[in-house]
């Protein structure tokens, strides 16, 4: 016997199961954090493709349009790129010569996936493996305690494909999980009631994987190697699939936080960019502000200039956004590219500044000090997959010291216009990264985590 002579539609439907569960019901207050004076602690990672601008000092556009700040600790001054966050100085810390050691000698193109799990998905006809992302790391502590294990979200949609994905979630084992970018479709999954069949779904869904569980044990043993392989691998996400049973049925019936979508567009797409990114963020906003869950990623766009993301540029009268990181070494090649980045940092600064300027619903201070942000890229200089351009925001009851620029590239990093030869991934590097999964260690530490990520060789004392 082998896979082939499974009851097909039984594994159709356990597929259905461990891909999609039907939303569900809220749970009471009762059911939240263990106590309402203790702030729920929350992560955000945002990721923007295509790198940054990087002009040499020596160029002209180096002073106002280079993208990493001038100066270094405390005494630094944003370019132009990052002017709106400005007012938020005090609230982010900016970080330079961080990467991750796996992808330094990858196109920068290849590495969204690995932004956050720094594993080794390779580039060409390397083999492609991934691990579990920094998000799922901190859903697996705190998911259980909310509606929504995590929000995953992207303007692509779906997982995309490998070394171009559409979500920088990812499970653990190393899957890509499908990120929602209908803003309707996110809304209705955070605060619209399902219907009146959920709980018949449920016991249908808990009946379907005892039936399949009792199938792979007889057939278990009469696989080969590489079946009992693939099977268990398929077991996995049936027992992922029981998880997400059980913990639905315990917040079956519970009310839906009560949300005015009035003031929101949810019919949008990226023809309307500015909105449209506007709308994506407000949904985080509204999830964390209702403890619907405390863990969302989303990815901006995809690498390569693939996808609806691409049009995002048109926000600020460009046509396409992965075209101006090839068109630097045109007159106000590098203003046209910063002019594109700054309107990714206006959004994301609008963001921080309504969670700084909300009261904690259940607890006393602002809902941004008990929020860790992270935004950035897998590339700074063209296709270079070294010195991540990373902002790290909020936190500060968590523990966190901002108002720096931890500038640990310092003025020995590489930029300047592609001119058509040699890009400068393929190039030596002037100097040696740290790794960045020491920020995410630092990042898990504070959040009550752990103390280590993936091949972390500590934390950052500076934060």
């Amino acid at each position: 016997m082998n896979l082939s002579q499974l009851d097909r539609r039984k594994f159709i439907r356990g597929s259905g199961i461990a891909l999609a569960l039907p939303a569900f019901s809220s749970l009471t207050s009762q059911l939240r954090a263990a106590s309402e004076s203790v702030a729920p602690r929350r992560l955000a990672c945002f990721y923007f493709p295509d790198g940054v601008p990087m002009p040499l000092p020596e160029d002209p556009a180096y002073q106002d349009w280079a993208w990493f700040p001038h100066g270094s600790g405390t005494e630094f001054e944003f370019t132009n790129c990052m002017k709106p966050l400005t007012p938020l100085k005090d609230e982010l810390t900016v970080l330079s010569g961080f990467s991750h050691p796996n992808s330094r000698d990858v196109h920068g193109h290849n590495n969204a996936d690995q932004f956050l799990t720094a594993a080794a998905t390779g580039g060409g006809d390397r083999q492609y493996a991934n691990t579990i992302s920094l998000d799922q790391v901190y859903a697996q502590h705190v998911g259980d305690q909310t509606r929504l294990a995590s929000l995953v979200m992207s303007t692509d949609g779906g997982v995309g494909t490998a070394r171009g994905t559409h979500t920088i979630s990812f499970d653990r084992n190393g899957r890509p999980i499908p990120a929602e970018h209908r803003p309707k479709q996110l809304f209705d999954q955070l605060f619209v009631s399902s219907d009146t069949g959920s709980a018949q779904r449920l016991a249908l869904s808990r009946s379907a994987l005892d039936e399949m569980q009792e199938d792979a044990r007889r057939l278990r043993r009469s696989l080969s190697k590489d079946e009992r392989q693939q099977l268990d691998e398929y077991l996995d996400s049936v027992r992922q699939a029981e998880i997400k049973v059980e913990k639905a049925k315990r917040w079956l019936g519970a009310p839906l936080p009560k949300v005015d979508g009035s003031q929101l567009n949810l019919e949008l797409s990226t023809d309307e960019p500015r909105e449209y990114l506007q709308t994506m963020f407000d949904l985080i906003y509204l999830a964390f502000k209702t403890d619907s869950t405390r863990v969302a990623t989303y990815q901006i766009g995809r690498e390569n200039g693939v996808g609806r993301s691409d049009h995002l540029a048109r926000a600020v009268g460009f046509n396409l956004a992965h075209q101006l990181s090839h068109e630097t070494k045109n007159p106000d090649g590098w203003k046209n590219f910063g002019i594109y980045c700054r309107f990714l940092h206006e959004e994301f600064g609008r963001f921080i500044t309504k969670l700084k300027s909300t009261p904690e619903p259940a607890s006393t201070g602002r809902m941004l000090d008990n929020t860790l942000l992270l935004f950035g890229s897998a590339s700074s200089a063209f296709h270079l997959s070294r010195n991540y351009p990373i902002i790290v925001a909020g936190g500060k009851h968590l523990g966190l010291r901002h108002g720096q620029y931890i500038n640990h590239a310092g003025m020995n990093f590489q930029g300047g216009p592609w001119l058509g030869k040699r890009e400068p991934w393929q190039d030596q590097a002037k100097g040696e990264d740290l790794p960045l999964s020491n920020l995410y260690a630092t990042m898990l530490e504070r959040l009550g985590v752990a103390d280590s990520f993936a091949d972390s060789t500590g934390t950052i004392s500076e934060l």
